[in-house]
């Protein structure tokens, strides 16, 4: 009975704006992410007919679009690798099975997805990976023209996976081309960067920069020299999307806490075991303060009243952190498929999209991920359909951008 009474207590508090009624919303950024490192989402494991993949493609956009959806973000450069035909890399392991061959019959991949999703009305995000070079060493597909082979003295190992030292100032432009490429040859409305930039700690390893961090020669510390070194690479692609065409966003979706209350006032009241500043050295709000970043999608997957990590706190949190740039939810709903209680709630998602429409700073959501939407988890399809996202909505204007 006491954990019933506390239950009660606690939905007591909550806003009665939770449970009312959802209002149509005009402009809000709708989005899904659709992964294709190790065939998460697109093209399915073993599906290499390039006419299978673009019906399967179809499907999954057709899905979204009758769930209100106005945005994909797609992920292109899994692995310092290509879904379309790049003079610098590759062709994905993860579109035909080998990396290097082309896929039969020919077809651009990313060109065909970027006129699906505009047919569509759906902006297009091709969202690129920076760092990360071999996914499983020794189990990856590695071409003989992949850029570990040509210059593996810009890569560093860390746990099973190859990246790109951060240092590293021939990688750095490596990156920045790949993108130059990318905005000049294709008609995408933003380039998109997940949360790895230095790679999640393992416990009881260091990253190995240590020689890198001696002969740089700097007066910072280490923690900050790596910082610096990210901060670079924002910058200069930054720079390059807005030479080529000013009007193409650049968003970043970081992990959740950009740093912990317990060690900067300015953090979270939160407990994250790792956080953007102190372990993935990406400096978010740096980014938005200098304008180098259009949007930041930080990745809230954890639920509302989280004990480590409340959905909640972080969403007041970045609304008061967005630095007059566009705010984009990340929600989880992968977790269903999880032992999680709160991610078997119908509620949970609705909840969710009813508190973030309260803060003026938050524009919308991007869900992970696209597969995640097949069946009809907790009947969240049917709540888009036929609430939440029944109006069709458009992309919110970042008026600091020139018209496309």
């Amino acid at each position: 009975m006491k954990k019933t009474r506390i239950y009660f207590s606690i939905l007591a508090l909550l806003p009665s704006f939770l449970f009312a009624q959802p209002k149509p919303v005009d402009h809000e950024f709708r989005g899904v992410w659709i992964a294709t490192v190790d065939n998460i989402d697109w093209p399915l494991r073993g599906m290499v007919d390039a006419e299978s993949q673009k019906a399967e493609y179809v499907r999954q956009l057709d899905m979204h679009q009758r769930n209100g959806m106005n945005a994909v973000i797609v992920q292109v450069r899994p692995a310092a690798d290509a879904f379309y035909p790049s003079p610098y890399e590759p062709w994905s392991q993860w579109l035909t099975g080998v990396q290097g061959r082309p896929p039969s019959p020919y077809y651009d991949p990313l060109q065909f997805m970027i006129e699906e999703a505009h047919k569509r009305g759906m902006e297009f995000h091709a969202w690129l990976n920076p760092y990360r070079a071999d996914f499983s060493i020794g189990n990856s597909s590695i071409a003989p023209n992949h850029i570990t082979r040509l210059h593996p003295e810009w890569f560093l190992t860390y746990g099973d996976k190859k990246y790109f030292d951060p240092a590293n100032k021939q990688a750095q432009e490596f990156v920045v081309n790949v993108v130059r490429d990318i905005v000049q040859r294709y008609d995408v409305d933003a380039i998109h960067m997940d949360d790895y930039f230095y790679p999640y700690r393992i416990a009881g390893k260091e990253f190995p920069d240590e020689a890198a961090y001696k002969r740089s020669g700097t007066n910072l510390s280490k923690a900050d020299w790596r910082r610096s070194n990210v901060d670079s690479i924002i910058y200069k692609i930054s720079v390059a999307i807005k030479k080529i065409k000013p009007f193409c966003k650049f968003g970043v979706s970081p992990f959740s806490v950009w740093r912990n209350k317990d060690v900067d006032p300015d953090g979270s009241d939160t407990q994250a075991g790792q956080t953007n500043y102190d372990d993935l050295f990406a400096n978010i709000l740096l980014w938005l303060q200098n304008g180098w970043i259009d949007y930041v999608a930080p990745q809230l997957y954890l639920e509302i009243g989280n004990d480590k990590i409340a959905y909640e706190k972080m969403l007041d949190w970045w609304d008061k952190h967005s630095y007059g740039r566009h705010v984009y939810i990340g929600h989880g709903i992968y977790r269903t498929g999880e032992k999680s209680k709160a991610w078997k709630n119908p509620n949970e998602l609705p909840n969710q999209i009813k508190l973030l429409r309260q803060y003026p700073n938050v524009k919308g959501s991007i869900y992970f991920s696209s597969t995640s939407f097949n069946n009809d988890p907790n009947g969240w399809n049917d709540s888009l359909q036929n609430n939440y996202y029944r109006v069709p909505a458009l992309i919110p204007k970042m008026e600091w951008l020139p018209d496309k």
